[in-house]
């Protein structure tokens, strides 16, 4: 009897960690569908692919827009009847001190870093229960243990995140749909560098924003695919990626409501190196 070849569903999968998890995947067999809202970096990814060990889909689809991320999946559901993998990894970012928050930009992330992740998982959500051992992956971030000063947006979307997928592993616990929520720490990706800027951090240019995130962002993306197809794979609820999120973590169930001085200290021992 022929084996099915399983199907993942990445979205942001023109670099970083999504570009990585399509290559992981890929080299399992794994067939996959993938979007990005560039054009470019998507067909990057999709020329670093092997389509001699699966088939490869690509879609442009904003994230931030319910109706694109339906659409796919509609178009999805024509040619597949189950997904068994659901990486729901697109994702912005956005600096600023509230009082100076732009509510515009505020709404810009929390429309793709959550209300993302819910429409998504709402759209792919009949296929997954299809599938005998559908994973729902849902990238929150360690800023969705901890609160850090400018980013109130990007805190409250992963935040949010944590309890949405925390919710689902209660709905489809003893079911065949395993529930992971991941929680990266500083991960080597562009996102610094596209992320958008008010206030005083708006003074600064992308380059040198990108620059200071990449001397406190050490793993990289291929890594962090390894670290959540491993944890996946094994059915773990929650993964945390690298020894910053291991750290922050740790602090925050011994000072619950108190690791806000370490945070502040490190961030200006950082500070002072760059």
């Amino acid at each position: 009897m022929t084996q099915k070849v399983e199907t993942a569903v990445i979205t942001g999968a023109g670099d970083g960690i999504g570009r990585a998890l399509a290559l992981n995947l890929n080299a399992r067999g794994i067939n996959i569908y993938m979007c990005d809202i560039s054009p470019e970096r998507l067909a990057e990814t999709e020329a670093l692919l092997n389509s001699s060990l699966s088939s490869v889909s690509t879609a442009i689809v904003d994230c931030g827009k319910r109706e694109s991320i339906e659409t796919w999946a509609q178009e999805i559901a024509k040619e597949v009847t189950t997904v068994e993998f659901l990486f729901n990894n697109a994702g912005v970012g956005y600096a600023s001190e509230f009082r100076n928050a732009d509510l515009d930009n505020f709404e810009w992330l929390m429309n793709i870093n959550y209300w993302g992740v819910v429409w998504s998982t709402k759209a792919f959500l009949p296929l997954l229960e299809a599938s005998p051992n559908g994973h729902l992956v849902n990238i929150s971030s360690i800023f969705g243990m901890i609160g850090i000063a400018t980013q109130s947006a990007y805190n409250s979307a992963k935040f949010a995140v944590r309890g949405f997928t925390e919710s689902l592993q209660a709905e489809y616990l003893d079911t065949s749909l395993t529930v992971t929520c991941v929680h990266p720490g500083g991960i080597s990706t562009n996102i610094a560098l596209r992320a958008r800027a008010d206030g005083e951090h708006a003074d600064t240019s992308a380059e040198e924003r990108d620059a200071s995130f990449r001397q406190v962002a050490r793993t990289s993306p291929t890594k962090a695919a390894e670290i959540i197809m491993k944890g996946v794979l094994a059915g773990r609820k929650r993964v945390f990626i690298g020894w910053d999120a291991w750290f922050m973590q740790t602090l925050t169930k011994f000072l619950p409501t108190s690791y806000h001085r370490v945070t502040a200290r490190m961030a200006s021992k950082n500070n002072e190196l760059s």
